[in-house]
């Protein structure tokens, strides 16, 4: 059984993670940056950090059809 302090640690620990991914962007997979800009524009303790969060993960979303078709191009010209 976890304990009641344990347990109200669980959302703190979870934001502080997510604070990590974004400060680190460069080292992190689209896909966990995404994760981490959802948990924050949800549940970021500011609303400036919630917005941020928010424009992040627009910025993420928008430039994946471009690495989609920079996977086709390239393939097209191995082949």
């Amino acid at each position: 059984m976890v304990s009641q302090s344990r347990q109200s640690d669980w959302p703190a620990d979870r934001l502080a993670e997510a604070r990590a991914v974004i400060a680190d962007v460069a080292h992190h997979s689209d896909h966990l940056i995404r994760l981490a800009c959802r948990v924050l524009a949800a549940h970021g303790d500011t609303p400036a950090e919630r917005e941020d969060a928010q424009r992040l993960l627009v910025v993420i979303d928008a430039r994946r059809p471009v690495r989609h078709a920079q996977r086709d191009d390239n393939g097209k010209a191995a082949g």
